[in-house]
């Protein structure tokens, strides 16, 4: 049984032996028919690449070859343009040899001439100068006087002649000028004030706070003064209560204070317990209250106005003018009524409307800040408005709306009018009487003290000037003169709203008596 297992197991070892020969046999002959296609597609492939490098190699070839043809053309056009080159160059040295030598020749024949001009000026000029000599001699004889007096005589005469000539041509031209531009001027000033409605001045330095009755007099006097003395001491204004029924009285040249006290008074009237403790919580309450108004005020000219993108403290410290008056007009309502005159002249000029606006309403807002920063309200102004931004004309014609730097645009020039506009009109202002007085004695001064000046008389409130001249000692053109004169004095030492005329009489009379 051993044996015989042994046996089975060496033929199932046979056999697997042989079945895996089989195997190996199959696979081997597999690879071998694989191996034999891979060639095969190979050898193709490198058939195709050496075809494909022939193709290239033979493209490749003619490429070069028409490459070396075209080098070989440009070449050539080159070893002819070098050729052409060295020809012209050729050409350029004869010819600029020919033209040395015929300048040459030119030098010569000119200095031959100059010399041949120079000899016979000089022979004129010795023959000139005798002849002068000669006549010099025989006028000095025959007048009696040196060639110097003679000279003298002559510029003085021909000076004075000029001068009554430009002074004659000056006049005339003046009064051409004059005569179109008043008429244009007025057109434009006229239909700009008629456009514009304003109020009259009504501003005092008093305010009135109605009463709901007599008893709240009482009150606001408080027990022996004690309520009436504290309002006083914080405020800073006199509050008057005297027989005026139903009505008190705030007194104060500061408009700030007198409008603080006022809202104050109001709200202590309105809720009717008037301590020294409650005075002043309303006067701090006032505060808060006037701070708002003058911001609404500024945000409400400005929209009158017609000017947007201004600075948020631009507004704050327009709306600060609200409270403050210059010779009686209210100084915001000033500048709201020149911007508007000012955009009115500006659109009949053709001029950037918004522009103009925008440096008539910002022209005085320096005398909201006078009393903080030094120097007049035009320059405070222009730097205020430099500091928030705004443009180099509108600072210019800030700074130059009262002369203290020479206008140098429209803008500025536009913007003096409306300011001169504004202050001017009738109503507009109210002027102190010592003040109006100094005025028309510093008028008459002035032209008084001219040589030929006969009598002088202020006249229209200082608006015109007659000057009668004596006519001997003044002719026509001299009274132009000193009209001019007087008018450049009066503007450079006096300040004054509007325009002051200068007008200078001068009358001859011939008297005959027949017998």
């Amino acid at each position: 049984m051993a044996d015989l297992a042994g046996i089975v197991v060496l033929v199932l070892g046979l056999l697997v032996a042989a079945a895996l020969t089989v195997l190996a046999r199959r696979e081997a002959r597999a690879l071998h028919a694989r191996a034999e296609r891979e060639v095969a597609e190979a050898h193709a492939r490198a058939q195709e690449l050496l075809t494909e490098t022939r193709t290239e190699r033979e493209r490749a070839d003619r490429e070069l070859a028409a490459r070396e043809r075209r080098l070989a053309q440009r070449e050539a056009r080159l070893v002819e343009a070098v050729n052409r080159l060295d020809a012209d160059r050729l050409e350029l040295e004869q010819a600029r040899r020919r033209l040395e030598a015929d300048q040459a020749a030119a030098r010569r024949d000119a200095e031959e001439q100059r010399a041949a001009l120079d000899a016979e000026e000089a022979e004129r000029r010795a023959a000139w100068k005798v002849a002068d000599e000669a006549r010099r001699t025989e006028l000095e004889r025959v007048a009696g006087l040196t060639a110097e007096q003679a000279r003298a005589e002559v510029v003085s005469e021909v000076r004075d002649s000029a001068r009554l000539e430009a002074l004659g041509t000056v006049r005339r031209i003046e009064e051409e000028a004059r005569r179109d531009g008043e008429a244009i001027a007025r057109r434009i000033v006229a239909d700009a004030v008629q456009r514009v409605a304003s109020d009259q001045t009504a501003e005092s330095v008093v305010s009135v706070v109605h009463l709901p009755n007599d008893e709240m007099k009482g009150r606001i006097i408080g027990r022996e003064g004690r309520n009436i003395r504290h309002f006083e001491a914080v405020t800073g204004v006199n509050l008057v209560v005297d027989d005026a029924p139903g009505a008190v009285l705030l007194s104060c040249f500061d408009p700030v204070r007198r409008e603080r006290a006022r809202l104050a008074l109001e709200a202590l009237v309105a809720d009717g317990r008037i301590h020294p403790g409650r005075i002043e919580a309303a006067v701090e309450a006032a505060d808060a209250d006037l701070a708002r108004a003058i911001e609404r005020a500024g945000a409400r000219a400005v929209e009158q106005a017609g000017v947007t993108g201004l600075h948020p403290e631009l507004v704050r410290t327009l709306g600060a003018l609200h409270l403050r008056t210059s010779y009686g007009q209210n100084v915001l309502a000033h500048l709201v009524e020149s911007a508007h005159l000012a955009g009115v002249m500006a659109a009949e000029l053709g001029v950037d409307v918004a522009l103009v606006k925008r440096c008539a309403l910002l022209h005085d807002i320096g005398k909201a800040l006078t009393h903080e920063a030094e120097g007049t309200h035009a320059a405070v102004g222009a730097e205020l408005a430099r500091r928030y931004g705004e443009s180099d004309d509108v600072v210019h014609a800030i700074a130059a709306h009262h002369d203290e730097v020479p206008p140098q645009t429209v803008e500025a020039v536009l913007t003096q009018a409306a300011d001169a506009c504004s202050g001017g009109r009738p109503g507009a202002r109210r002027e102190a009487l010592e003040t109006y007085v100094e005025r028309l004695h510093r008028l008459e001064e002035i032209a008084g003290s001219r040589p030929g000046v006969e009598k002088v008389y202020a006249m229209s409130a200082g608006r015109e000037v007659r000057v009668m001249v004596r006519p001997e000692e003044v002719d026509d053109l001299a009274a132009d003169l000193l009209a001019r004169d007087i008018a450049r004095q009066v503007t450079e030492e006096l300040t004054y709203p509007g325009q002051i005329r200068i007008t200078v009489v001068r009358e001859s009379r011939a008297t005959a008596t027949a017998t």
